[in-house]
């Protein structure tokens, strides 16, 4: 049975307002629904009560993705809470489907969304020309899910230096721009191109 339908959980307005623009592009055939939370914690706090919901009502042609920010996370150890999470709702995780039909998907973000902007800097300076097109060429910015120290704040930090922001950086406004320009298939981030073939296997089943 092909998939339909895809609920979205995110742990914040900026992923949402990223992922509602981007989604139409990366798969086009699937409706979504996407509920933002009031941060990490808040969506951690919530999702088992929302996914036994959906253990009661979900229809086999959806799909539920979760999203959240690895942070200062250890990948493996929050990977392992949210398969806890499902597991316990009795929902099948693609992880444990091992191939068979799953209901739900569980992806980080590495660090977080910022990283994915680091990983598109064509489609950055589309939106802030002013940027320096050098970035991705600075050790430190290299590989967009291994910059230290914060990955929202470095980003703030260079858009602030080329004059956008000066009050801080208003993230949703952010995401719903650069990810119109994105060229998903030539983005640098890791845990994005991981993202991305998540989303072609759902709409190829």
């Amino acid at each position: 049975m092909s998939v339909e339908h895809l609920e979205v959980l995110v742990e914040e307005p900026s992923m949402e307002a990223f992922l509602r623009t981007l989604l139409p592009k990366l798969q086009p055939v699937v409706s979504f629904q996407i509920y933002s939370h009031q941060g990490k914690g808040d969506l951690l706090q919530r999702l088992a009560q929302r996914l036994e919901g959906y253990a009661h009502w979900l229809p086999p042609s959806w799909r539920i993705l979760v999203i959240v920010d690895r942070d200062d996370d250890d990948c493996t150890a929050l990977k392992s809470t949210l398969e806890h999470l499902a597991r316990g709702t009795g929902l099948v995780t693609r992880t444990s489907a091992r191939g068979a039909p799953y209901a739900i998907v569980n992806r980080l973000a590495i660090e977080e969304l910022e990283a994915w902007y680091f990983g598109d800097w064509g489609a950055v300076r589309e939106v802030y020309p002013r940027v320096s097109p050098h970035v991705p060429r600075q050790a430190k910015y290299r590989v967009p899910d291994a910059i230290a120290g914060g990955t929202w704040e470095a980003f703030e930090r260079i858009l602030r230096k080329a004059g956008y922001f000066r009050t801080g950086l208003r993230k949703g406004e952010a995401a719903r721009l650069i990810a119109a320009e994105m060229d998903p298939p030539f983005n640098r981030s890791g845990s994005f191109q991981v993202f991305r073939a998540t989303l072609a296997e759902i709409g190829a089943s």
